[in-house]
């Protein structure tokens, strides 16, 4: 089997930022020309969710796929699938936020977040990606030592709540949340030896 070459890393995270960036563009777009149902507040939400989802997934299907293919450098772009999950996880709560709740209305969105159990776990979710991110560097790695580890096996928290959050803010049935959900729980399934080791 052909290994990945670092040139070819390379090219790998500039398709991953375009992946990550052009949605944008197109939710603007779509914004700007009225591309949204009767519910365009919705329609934003759940495209930032899912863009979110897919960048969860996406970074956490790239160490089988290093594993089980043979392709060690496959790890370099990691970070990168897990900074824009959070870019998009934090474009998801500010839609929400603001279209739902009113910029200025905080007090409304922290009873919401507490009252609403679909929000809390999103909330949860969106606070351990923000821990991930902000020590997502190598700086922090070095500073953290074997807790950098430890935190960031919060990311399998995530995996967990994140697609129960959005089978839960479904108020019609759809399968793609189950879709979502099966995914990751295919990705879980993939570990399972890591999480025995950790009963153990």
């Amino acid at each position: 089997m052909v290994r990945l070459t670092a040139k070819q890393i390379t090219g790998l995270k500039v398709a991953l930022h375009l992946a990550g960036f052009l949605p944008l563009l197109w939710l603007l777009l779509s914004i700007d020309q009225g591309g949204f149902s009767a519910d365009p507040a919705k329609d934003i939400q759940h495209f930032t969710g899912r863009m979110a989802l897919k960048f969860l997934l996406g970074s956490l299907l790239i160490a089988p796929l290093a594993r089980y293919g043979k392709q060690p450098l496959l790890i370099r772009v990691r970070r990168l699938l897990g900074l824009w999950c959070f870019a998009w996880a934090t474009l998801h709560l500010v839609s929400y936020s603001v279209l739902e709740l009113g910029i200025s209305n905080l007090g409304l969105l922290g009873s919401e977040l507490i009252s609403r159990p679909y929000l809390t776990l999103g909330i949860i979710s969106w606070l351990v990606l923000l821990a991930l991110a902000l020590t997502s560097f190598q700086k922090a790695q070095r500073k953290l030592g074997k807790r950098w580890q430890t935190l960031h096996n919060g990311v399998y928290l995530v995996l967990i709540l994140a697609p129960i959050h959005y089978l839960w803010s479904v108020k019609t049935f759809s399968p793609q949340p189950w879709i979502y959900a099966l995914i990751a729980a295919i990705l879980l399934a993939c570990r399972y030896k890591k999480f025995r080791q950790w009963l153990r």
